[in-house]
């Protein structure tokens, strides 16, 4: 796994296209549920317009945890995956995308469409602010108690968590390190431990924001 953008703020825009008004909302979200519940608000809030169409992809774009999009009454393929598109080609991981649309009077057809909706999402995303999502590991370390401070230390060093501590025969350690860390990080602590210190994979490696 290797890191990825994501969306880190909210990004409001507006584009106009023969009349029609395209509103364009860009939102960070988590999960299926929590872009799903903007959704719903957006069509509270402009229960007037003639379509919501959305586009949301969780994770990282090239390997999406989820991803799914919605036309919303425009002609199949017109709006939602075009949008969809510019997400992925964008690299804005853990978005969605909702584009409100007031006919204008004027029909755009098919191709013009796929150009506006593609357009107001693309043009929304040249404003947005991304982060970089470093995958994380969770590790279970054990460690003889006159280790615990160098083991903190050298979490630290590496830009690691320390989750919970456990004191039993020896200090048990809940951490999260980021994936790229591990192999060097485990190879030090084996070093000031003289092989002695336990390392357990808590969890596969995951995409922890």
């Amino acid at each position: 796994m290797s890191p990825y953008t994501e969306l880190a703020a909210p990004i409001a825009y507006q584009l106009t296209e023969k009349n029609s008004e395209f509103l364009t909302f860009l939102q960070p979200v988590a999960s299926r549920d929590e872009a799903m519940n903007w959704v719903n608000q957006y069509r509270e809030q402009y229960r007037d317009a003639n379509h919501v169409c959305w586009a949301y992809i969780i994770g990282n774009t090239r390997q999406p945890a989820t991803q799914a999009f919605s036309d919303d009454g425009e002609p199949a393929g017109t709006a939602g995956k075009p949008m969809l598109h510019v997400l992925t080609e964008q690299e804005l991981g853990n978005s969605l995308a909702v584009v409100v649309r007031y006919f204008g009077g004027v029909k755009l057809g098919a191709s013009g469409l796929v150009r506006a909706y593609s357009a107001a999402v693309s043009q929304a995303a040249q404003l947005a602010l991304t982060s970089v999502v470093q995958p994380q590991v969770l590790l279970q370390l054990c460690v003889a108690f006159a280790l615990e401070a160098r083991a903190r230390q050298l979490l630290n060093e590496f830009a690691g968590q320390l989750l919970t501590t456990d004191y039993q025969q020896q200090v048990l350690l809940s951490v999260q390190l980021p994936l790229a860390a591990l192999s060097e990080f485990s190879r030090q602590l084996q070093n000031i431990s003289a092989g002695s210190a336990g390392i357990t994979l808590a969890q596969h490696p995951s995409e922890l924001a």
